[in-house]
């Protein structure tokens, strides 16, 4: 069994030490570290480099969110937020919790909590698999004719799903996670990638390379050099006099398909 690595941190011993038992029922949980401060707390993830920490929100001196902010652009593990007020729930998922928990502490939100823990994991560990076997594929000489689903599927211990669910973007100082299914289109400029989702836009670094190999063909398909499309979100296809393409979105977004990939508009034939 894979044990996930867990930091524990909170200014009250007697919260610490009630946490730490909880968990001592979940047999993949290995606590690496408990802190007692904000300062120490970082230090401490910075060395461990934990996949999970349970974060207490009030702490004198550096407080959890500033503790988050002191990570942001170095190491980020999976937050559980741990908090004696329901107020800051909100905020604790506005700053990259993937959940939060309320003192004194129920064991079935905590069960709950570890969970999801479990699935983040399992998806992350996905998309790396995606990636290295993408990788190895492009980099044979005569890469042989095979899906991609296919091989992941016969891999050992394979997740059942190969592609990102949600994608996490950092804007000053805040990470904002974002559904995949609720994005209408990306689009490149320069090393960065516009994500269009209704009238908003987010502002990711990445290439146009990576981002396909995060998100599922059978939902996304290039349509140009500098775009993605959600084929989900088409709702017209207007032929053009040169033989060109253009989608028409749900939100009345126009995107032309380059004749380089005009094999998309099959699906809608």
């Amino acid at each position: 069994m894979k044990k996930i690595r867990t930091v524990l941190i909170d200014d009250e011993p007697l919260a610490l030490r009630g946490l730490e038992l909880r968990l001592e029922g979940f047999k993949d949980i290995e606590i690496v570290g408990q802190c007692r401060n904000g300062r120490e707390a970082i230090t401490t993830i910075r060395e461990e480099k934990p996949e999970l920490i349970f974060l207490d929100i009030q702490m004198p001196g550096l407080d959890g969110f500033a503790v988050i902010k002191a990570l942001i652009s170095t190491y980020m593990p999976i937050i559980v937020f741990v908090t004696a007020f329901d107020e800051f729930a909100l905020k604790a998922f506005e700053a990259h919790a993937l959940d939060y928990l309320l003192k004194p502490v129920d064991d079935e939100r905590l069960a709950q909590a570890v969970q999801k823990v479990r699935e983040q994991l399992r998806q992350r560990v996905a998309v790396e698999q995606n990636a290295r076997v993408l990788e190895l594929i492009e980099g044979m000489e005569d890469p042989p004719k095979v899906i991609l689903e296919a091989v992941l599927e016969e891999a050992p211990g394979a997740p059942g799903s190969a592609f990102e669910k949600q994608i996490s973007i950092k804007d000053r100082g805040f990470i904002t996670r974002v559904e995949v299914g609720e994005i209408d289109y990306i689009d490149a400029a320069g090393d960065y990638m516009c994500i269009h989702i209704g009238h908003k836009t987010h502002i990711l670094r990445a290439t146009m390379k990576h981002m396909q190999k995060r998100l599922d063909p059978d939902q996304f398909q290039r349509v140009h050099r500098s775009t993605i499309v959600n084929l989900e979100r088409v709702r017209e296809v207007h032929p053009h006099s040169n033989g060109e393409y253009f989608l028409v979105l749900g939100d009345g977004s126009e995107l032309k398909v380059s004749r380089s990939y005009k094999e998309v508009i099959a699906r809608f034939l």
